[in-house]
């Protein structure tokens, strides 16, 4: 099984929940669970953010395979550059686009 969660909130609360999400399918022991990704937009991209409260947790994430992809557009409309997200963040242009082509692959949709 695979697994995408949509990082769209600005609220912190809801940010440390999909984070935790990622992390308890990661270290899922049942063996059914593939991928995990996470897909970042509007004000999920603050958890995305270098220097943010959630860059630990997220670098951790990272180093453990789990692909975070960024909007594009949110970070233009945020005006934001590539350089201020944590190192390991792919861009996508559009976060919604992604996040249904993903589905369409077979991931499970997850918003916390």
């Amino acid at each position: 099984m695979q697994s995408v969660i949509h990082l769209v909130s600005g609220d912190g609360s809801e940010q440390q929940t999909a984070l935790a999400i990622a992390r308890n399918l990661l270290d899922d022991e049942s063996g059914t669970i593939d991928d995990v990704a996470v897909v970042a937009q509007a004000g999920g991209i603050e958890a995305i953010t270098a220097g943010g409260n959630e860059e630990e947790q997220v670098r951790s994430l990272i180093d453990d395979g789990v692909p975070f992809k960024a909007c594009s557009n949110t970070l233009d409309v945020m005006d934001l550059d590539e350089s201020d997200l944590i190192d390991g963040i792919e861009t996508v242009p559009e976060g919604a686009v992604e996040v249904t082509r993903l589905q369409n692959e077979g991931y499970a949709y997850m918003r916390p």
